[in-house]
């Protein structure tokens, strides 16, 4: 199985890499894909260029054989759609059960995301969860996702990789309490990031002086 985790990555730090370090363990997956996102859509832009914010993906996963930047995202020259990628890696590897991890908020907006129901036949969902959390969580707001979720869960995820695309596994890992927006105002007020990142990804930043 092949784990997908896309993202800004503006900048790229621990509480990205952590989780997902948990999630390829505890799953089994050979490899994680980081993808850095291209075009925004429906996004405030990111502040470092896709170019800077590749290359501080491919620093800060550059010891961990694992995990892979790809830059799919980045070469592409229209929007950025979940379902455009996970159709193309598809057709790269058709014999592969692809797993999308995403966060809890982003999965609370899924039923918003650009063709969520053709994501489902192309992939699993891993939702990365605090640990300790309900295992399937009440969502009275949103009627329909809470339907989602009661058909979709899957609790072994042991047998994951013989299942059918579309299964949904609600996962608890360690969640840091570091934001990407936190890094960028404690460097623009000259304050230390060390141990929020990769110190590679630091060198990037000062070397190239970005969020500065």
């Amino acid at each position: 199985m092949l784990g997908l985790l896309g993202g800004t990555f503006d900048p790229i730090h621990y509480g990205h890499l952590r989780p997902a370090l948990e999630i390829q363990q505890t799953l089994g997956l050979k490899q994680i894909h980081f993808i850095p996102l291209g075009t925004a859509v429906h996004r405030t832009p990111p502040v470092a260029s896709a170019r800077q914010r590749l290359q501080m993906v491919q620093a800060a996963v550059l010891e961990q054989p694992e995990f892979i930047t790809d830059a799919r995202e980045v070469n592409r020259t229209t929007p950025s759609y979940t379902i455009d990628t996970l159709i193309q890696l598809h057709e790269e590897r058709p014999n592969t059960k692809l797993c999308l991890l995403l966060g809890a908020d982003a999965f609370a907006n899924f039923l918003t995301w650009h063709k969520y129901l053709d994501i489902l036949q192309l992939a699993h969902l891993i939702v990365m969860q605090r640990p300790n959390t309900i295992a399937i969580p009440k969502t009275p707001k949103d009627p329909a996702l809470s339907m989602l979720l009661a058909e979709r869960y899957y609790q072994n995820f042991q047998n994951l990789g013989q299942a059918l695309p579309g299964r949904i596994i609600l996962q608890p890992v360690t969640q840091l309490a570091i934001s990407s927006s936190a890094i960028r105002n404690a460097l623009a007020f000259g304050n230390s990031v060390r141990f929020l990142l990769p110190d590679p990804v630091i060198q990037i930043i000062y070397n190239q002086s970005i969020y500065l």
